[in-house]
């Protein structure tokens, strides 16, 4: 890229206009860095520049980078005010999925106090959403009743954090007296209902704003993000209308002309995946124009789940051959299918193959799988070696499946085993207690048998009743 570089202004309309190009952009930060432009002693085209470079990395996927020019920034005195800090929370947010940003986000809050843009109602609504984020729903809190007037988006914001906190008293209650909701405020509400699986909730409020007036005169219609959190609640309510609900959903996409993109269509085949109905699951796959990898892991699932692992391991077949790259969720699908249906053989390949063919290192869920597939296989022995051999040590589910299987194999000493390793992880839950004593009773090992449910007694843990879902 060849320019007469003869002023930062010039660079500066350059960077806006190539803002989509990670190389350009790069090029262009690096004359301005070269020829001195970030350093002038102008604090407003300063500003501007960084202000600039933070929200375009920002923009390209790069949010680390955008936290190191506004450090970069500080260090030089070029004065951030109100546009520079939602960019540089955005960014901070993003990066404290992954990593602990506690400190650094007070010390943005210091900084705005300092700069006096704390009172600034997109930066107030930007901390809300770091602030939820980081798990601190106290400066949530804070932070939202010092907003003097809320806008809407800061009303959804709240909302969103609360969800997240699992306040949904407090959420429903600013829900009801927000003077005015669109989509999004009823999405986020359905969202804090599904993450802390209230599902029948979910549906009810999904009820209610299909009944809204706004909704029926066409003003305001479902996103692709309500349809998903919706039909997500009827697939994981155990109800017998719930097929029938989700149904409906469906339907009201196919009259209202949705949009069938691959994430509702990904929705769709799990819903029906999980309700039993792979027909329908097929036919939506077989119907989207574009499949992403989620799309092929829920008919994976939906088939492994529903007793055709075989064919379930022939779409990741097909899979494979249009060069789709399966991920860490494809692998438990079909290392799930293998154990479902014995295939030790296709099991332990397939487990290979995932760092061999696809540089995906395996989690406990891997594991998991694997010890399930030598498992119901019968392979104790082999399931017990592979846990003593995992890079990290094996939680209670793992551990729980291989007593479990202790106990219908019949092998005492390796249940011994495993329920010694598994007793401090679960001290009060009363499986492990049942399942020893079980499998001691199974041996007619009456007196071991009988020490286990005293002790179970005198823990005052008590065995969870049986119910029937008829009733």
């Amino acid at each position: 890229m060849k320019i007469n570089v003869n002023s930062a202004e010039i660079l500066l309309q350059l960077l806006q206009c190539i803002s989509k190009s990670s190389k350009q952009v790069e090029q262009v930060h690096t004359l301005l860095t070269t020829c001195g432009y970030l350093f002038i002693s102008d604090k407003w085209i300063n500003t501007l520049l960084f202000n600039t470079l933070i929200r375009t990395y920002l923009c390209l996927s790069r949010p680390r980078t955008s936290i190191l020019l506004f450090s970069e920034m500080l260090n030089h005195q070029a004065p951030p005010n109100s546009h520079t800090f939602p960019s540089v929370l955005k960014a901070s947010t993003i990066l404290s999925k992954s990593y602990d940003l506690s400190g650094l986000s007070y010390s943005i809050n210091a900084q705005c106090l300092r700069r006096g843009v704390l009172n600034d109602l997109y930066v107030q609504t930007t901390f809300i959403g770091l602030y939820s984020q980081i798990g601190d729903i106290r400066s949530v809190k804070k932070m939202f009743d010092e907003i003097s007037n809320p806008c809407i988006v800061s009303y959804n914001a709240m909302l969103d954090a609360l969800g997240k906190s699992g306040d949904m008293d407090l959420a429903i209650s600013l829900f009801v007296m927000m003077p005015k909701k669109d989509v999004y405020s009823w999405t986020s509400v359905i969202n804090g209902y599904v993450s802390n699986r209230y599902f029948g909730e979910a549906i009810g409020l999904f009820a209610k704003m299909m009944a809204d007036e706004d909704v029926k005169s066409g003003i305001l219609r479902p996103s692709e993000a309500t349809f998903v959190s919706v039909l997500s609640s009827c697939a994981n309510r155990d109800e017998s209308f719930s097929l029938c609900q989700g149904k409906q959903i469906h339907g009201y996409m196919v009259r209202h002309e949705t949009e069938l993109t691959a994430v509702i269509g990904t929705a769709l085949i799990a819903f029906y995946g999980k309700m039993g109905c792979l027909n329908y699951a097929a036919k939506i796959f077989e119907t989207l124009d574009l499949k992403k990898v989620c799309t092929w892991n829920a008919l994976i699932s939906s088939l492994a789940s529903n007793g055709s692992e075989v064919e379930a391991l022939q779409v990741f077949e097909r899979m494979k051959c249009l060069s789709v790259r399966p991920n860490e969720i494809t692998f438990v699908a079909v290392l799930s299918a293998c154990a479902r249906a014995k295939m030790v053989d296709m099991g332990l390949g397939l487990f290979r193959s995932m760092s061999d063919d696809f540089d995906i290192v395996p989690r406990m869920e891997h594991y998991g799988c694997l010890v399930d597939l030598l498992s119901r296989a019968g392979l104790v022995k082999e399931a017990f070696e592979c846990v003593r051999g995992m890079p990290f040590e094996a939680d209670a589910t793992v551990l729980g499946s291989l007593l479990a299987s202790c106990r219908v194999h019949g092998c005492i000493d390796l249940g011994n085993e495993v329920g010694r390793r598994l007793f401090p992880m679960r001290p009060d839950n009363c499986g492990k207690y049942v399942l020893l004593s079980s499998m001691y009773a199974g041996a007619e090992m009456w007196d071991h048998a009988a020490s286990f449910r005293k002790a179970m007694t005198n823990a005052g843990i008590k065995k969870l009743p049986a119910f029937s879902m008829k009733n």
